[in-house]
């Protein structure tokens, strides 16, 4: 009988079974005493890791890569930037553009209107109380009636203007304020006058008194309330100017990149299929070409005229309201000298020593410094000569002519002046008067005519620049006209052509 041998091979049956179960893809038994393998997911078998999770960003790149590896997926590409460059560069064409319009716009329909109105209040309030002044240098304690008139539309002229400023809108929160005081001091000074003219009437002194307080009013609140209101709007004037006038640079630099861009891709389409022109690339450039030609020429022609009516008409029209306001405050400062008679005094310094002079005549060689470039009580010549000043700004024939006009009366209103001082420092008070108020036939150019000449010959010059700054700005807003709208519409279309264009391309790959 047959034995089996120890520690020899499996039978051929066995080992045959271990190469099956193998090759079946089945694990072999393992050897005892060592871990038995667990298939993943089973009960207390070790996870997985999980692939990372990728974003949509990732996958976007992802695809524009492989997209950019094929000439099809680079046309959609070109296609894609040219229609977004395209586009931006419309939107900021037409955000510069309207901005610049709408402070273009302002200039010539706000700030400059109000600039305006706040001239005419400090023109109005200082004109109405030289006239007051006036009044009681007439004698007899009655106010002529020509007198009474125009003092009376001063303060109707002041209280109308002063109600249509506070209604306008957009009012800096300086200027409200500056107007809610006027308003309510314009009442105040209103009835000192009233009681002045009550007791002058009576032939009481006390009613020289009430005018003084009355001038005082005047001359130290309610004048210098209204040329910080007159200052205020100026300033918002000069930055409506400010913003109106600049070249939209990044709207022109888009521009010309993008007609750069569709150079290059009508270049680059020429390169690889020998046709001279894509139509709509042309399309698309020719919209951009336009529309950048637009831009630029308007806001040339924009840039040119409102620069022109700041130079020649705000900037002539500040120097004129000046010097009409010191030609009142002269006035003023004239009659009541005469009013006060050395009522009040002021220190000055002549040389080396200081003299006594009267206040208001000190104030009176102050503002017609100003307005002629002649030497103050004291010796000392103004920082400004505002008559030359306007005739150098003065651009047309018309203005020039009437400042000359102002110029010829401011100096005879001096030399007449001077002469009635002298009269009434040597106590001749009576022919001081008539050479002030006139009626004396002796002189037959008093200073209330000289003022007066100065005074129409600046209103004339004041009209002539108000309608050559009207004139130039209107010709700066009407060249925004238009712009906007373009901008839309050309960007548009340059957009679509480029689509249509890159899309004839693309055609050819189906």
């Amino acid at each position: 009988m047959a034995q089996r041998r120890k520690g020899g091979a499996a039978p051929p049956g066995r080992a045959g079974a271990v190469g099956a179960v193998e090759a079946e893809g089945y694990a072999p038994v393992p050897p005892q005493g060592g871990p038995l393998p667990q298939a993943p997911g089973a009960p207390g078998a070790p996870a997985a890791p999980a692939a990372p999770r990728r974003t949509a960003l990732a996958e976007g790149v992802d695809r524009l890569r492989r997209g950019a590896r094929t000439e099809p997926g680079r046309l959609r590409l070109i296609g894609a930037g040219l229609a977004l460059l395209l586009l931006v560069f419309g939107a900021a064409s037409a955000w510069q553009t309207s901005s610049r319009a709408a402070a273009a716009d302002h200039v010539l329909t706000g700030s400059q209107p109000l600039t305006t109105e706040a001239a005419t209040i400090y023109r109005s309030l200082a004109d109405a109380d030289t006239t007051a002044s006036t009044g009681f240098l007439s004698g007899h304690g009655q106010v002529p009636e020509d007198v009474r008139k125009s003092y009376d539309e001063d303060i109707a002229r002041a209280s109308k203007m002063l109600a249509e400023a506070a209604g306008r809108r957009g009012l800096s929160s300086s200027s409200s304020e500056s107007l809610a005081r006027l308003n309510s001091e314009l009442p105040v000074y209103t009835a000192q006058i009233q009681n002045a003219q009550t007791y002058n009437r009576q032939l009481v002194p006390l009613g020289g008194a009430w005018l003084r307080h009355a001038s005082d009013l005047m001359q130290k609140t309610m004048l210098p309330e209204a040329e910080r209101l007159w200052q205020a709007e100026n300033d918002r004037l000069a930055h409506d100017y400010d913003t109106a006038t600049p070249y939209p640079w990044l709207a022109i630099a888009l521009g010309v990149l993008a007609l750069a861009a569709l150079g290059g891709a009508q270049y680059r389409d020429y390169r690889r299929t020998n046709r001279v022109l894509n139509r709509g690339l042309v399309a698309a450039g020719a919209a951009a070409l336009v529309l950048l030609a637009w831009m630029v020429t308007g806001h040339t022609v924009a840039r040119q005229h409102l620069t022109t009516s700041r130079a020649s008409g705000v900037d002539s029209l500040t120097v004129l309201n000046e010097a009409r306001i010191a030609a009142l405050k002269a006035r003023a400062g004239e009659n009541l000298t005469l009013v006060n008679r050395g009522a009040k005094v002021r220190k000055i310094q002549q040389g080396d020593e200081q003299v006594e002079i009267d206040a208001y005549e000190y104030a009176y060689q102050q503002e017609a410094g100003l307005l002629d470039g002649a030497r103050d009580a004291g010796g000392e010549k103004p920082r400004r000569n505002l008559l030359a000043e306007a005739a150098r700004r003065a651009d047309s024939p018309a203005g020039r002519s009437a400042v000359d006009r102002a110029r010829e009366a401011a100096r005879g209103w001096r030399t007449a002046h001077t002469s009635a001082r002298k009269a009434d420092d040597s106590g001749d008070y009576a022919k001081a008067l008539g050479m002030v108020l006139g009626g004396d036939p002796e002189v037959p150019k008093p200073t209330s005519r000289l003022f007066q000449n100065v005074d129409d010959a600046l209103a004339g010059a004041i009209a002539t620049e108000q309608q050559d700054f009207r004139q130039a700005a209107r010709t700066g807003v009407d060249a925004f006209t238009g712009i906007t709208l373009a901008a839309g519409v050309l960007a548009v279309l340059g957009a679509l052509g480029a689509l249509l264009g890159v899309g004839r391309r693309l055609s050819e790959y189906r």
